[in-house]
């Protein structure tokens, strides 16, 4: 990464920091925000592992109650690592990243029959191994709402800010689990979400705030971090994949100079070269080059409005049986996340309040999700977390077009660590599972093969290998 681009945002993280510390210190008084276990779940039955569910107040008059979804480890609860998961977006539901990804139950494409979905279990859940709780944030996402139409509206400060309020109250009511390793983790978006949370636990810490968390670090998947150049790498990228031909990336190399985003209307040479890139691209999944589009008819195979109408189309034919033609790609398996959530048992199950949201779904409507994205590029969190000694795992799925891993290694070498071990392979049962770095700030960098932009749902046992190891500071 440039370091014009760095310094400027690096000055303002230091303004960004010390209006975070005069916040914390004006946050409303921790009350006990008890949970309702959740004994069993439609679609699957009696539940064998410990589960429950709640709301919690933040804000200064608790006018945002934010939702939650925590499992205990099966293993050793008592002693392993407590995860807060936060699901991109922002503002996708929790329950797509515990019924798609990494959840002890995941929904069951291949036998829906267009009934009410089924689960079963995950043998590779990240529950095996720690304590997680999925949280609904920022407020509009999931089931977490708010009470008035004005604290309805958050921004990237804010939900870090509700964030942190919601753990330490969380904690109040968990005591059992204050002294536990505590990380901050997600994918996709929450590259932007997860290091600004994990810095204001950190100042919290620093300013005496209690409960003190037991923060150690965060985790990060295919982790968007400064969009631009994530958009940029995707050419290199695809060149890399054998999507585009030498002669192609030659002529984008040399006529755009690498900006492939912000091109002059004038570089008419650029401009037509991107639109070929974009033609031979259109039918291609982005988020795992490997896998089937949805829409495959489509000129724009990433352009949210076309897709989502499909997805929407292709939603009424899964909940009418008699239109059902089978789940056929990945997206169509993510649909029956809304079928199942909002069925009226489900949300029984899970103790949701009646009448506070509307039909629940996996993703917003961006464009009418009352968020303001104040903070774009997260490097220089990444630099200051590093700088405080919190351990960091980064991994990437190698398929991933949408945050491709090559803009990951580039911020990371950005930041000027020194390697302790070089680019290597890993492995899981004998097979080459990745490629891994380490660093001297504490940082692990790895690419998990054959892996889209959501690793675990791809590559669920390698996925739970390089958790396991890594928790338990073990070498990938």
């Amino acid at each position: 990464m440039k370091k014009s681009i760095v310094v400027p945002i690096l000055k303002y993280h230091k303004i960004f920091l010390l209006f975070v510390s005069i916040l914390l210190l004006v946050l409303c008084p921790l009350i006990e925000a008890a949970g309702t276990p959740v004994k069993y779940l439609p679609g699957f039955g009696a539940l064998p592992f410990e589960f429950e569910t709640g709301y919690v107040g933040v804000g200064e008059s608790e006018e945002v109650q934010l939702f939650y979804y925590f499992f205990k480890s099966e293993t050793n609860p008592e002693v392993d690592p407590l995860i807060l998961w936060i699901t991109g977006g922002p503002g996708c539901g929790a329950l797509i990243a515990i019924t798609t990804e990494l959840g002890p139950v995941l929904l069951d494409a291949k036998v829906y029959d267009g009934s009410l979905p089924t689960l079963s279990l995950n043998p590779y859940s990240y529950t095996k191994v720690a304590n997680i709780i999925f949280l609904d944030s920022p407020v509009g996402g999931g089931f977490s709402y708010a009470t008035s139409q004005e604290a309805n509206h958050s921004d990237n400060l804010q939900m870090a800010l509700h964030t942190y309020q919601f753990v330490q109250k969380w904690l109040v009511d968990h005591r059992e689990y204050m002294s536990n390793d505590f990380y901050v983790a997600g994918d996709s978006y929450s590259g932007i979400s997860v290091p600004i949370i994990t810095q204001v636990i950190s100042d919290g810490n620093e300013a005496g705030n209690k409960p003190r968390i037991n923060l150690k670090g965060y985790i990060l998947g295919n982790a968007v971090t400064f969009r631009p150049a994530e958009q940029n790498y995707r050419i290199p990228h695809a060149h890399g994949l054998g999507l585009i031909p030498d002669e192609l990336y030659k002529s984008l190399v040399s006529t755009c100079g690498g900006e492939y985003q912000y091109i002059d209307h004038t570089n008419t040479r650029c401009l037509q070269h991107v639109q070929t890139f974009n033609w031979l691209l259109s039918g291609i999944y982005f988020e795992h080059i490997l896998e089937p589009i949805c829409n495959p008819v489509s000129t724009k195979a990433r352009h949210l409005s076309p897709q989502r109408r499909y997805l929407n189309q292709k939603l009424g034919q899964l909940k009418n049986p008699t239109l059902l033609t089978g789940v056929k790609c990945r997206d169509e398996w993510h649909l029956l996340s809304e079928i199942w959530v909002n069925d009226e048992t489900v949300q029984e199950a899970l103790h949701v309040r009646k009448g506070t949201h509307g039909i629940w779904k996996q993703c917003p409507n961006y464009e009418k999700m009352p968020f303001t994205r104040t903070i774009n590029n997260t490097i220089p969190f990444h630099a200051s977390l590093s700088e405080k000694g919190y351990r960091s795992l980064i991994y990437s799925g190698d398929c991933d077009l949408y945050v491709p891993f090559l803009s990951t290694q580039t911020w990371i070498r950005s930041l000027n660590y020194s390697i302790d071990t070089e680019w290597r392979p890993w492995f899981v049962d004998g097979q080459v599972a990745g490629y891994v770095t380490t660093y001297s700030n504490q940082m692990t960098f790895t690419t998990i093969k054959g892996a889209g932009h959501t690793a675990p749902e791809y590559k669920p046992a390698e996925c739970l290998a390089m958790l396991k190891r890594w928790i338990y500071y073990e070498p990938l």
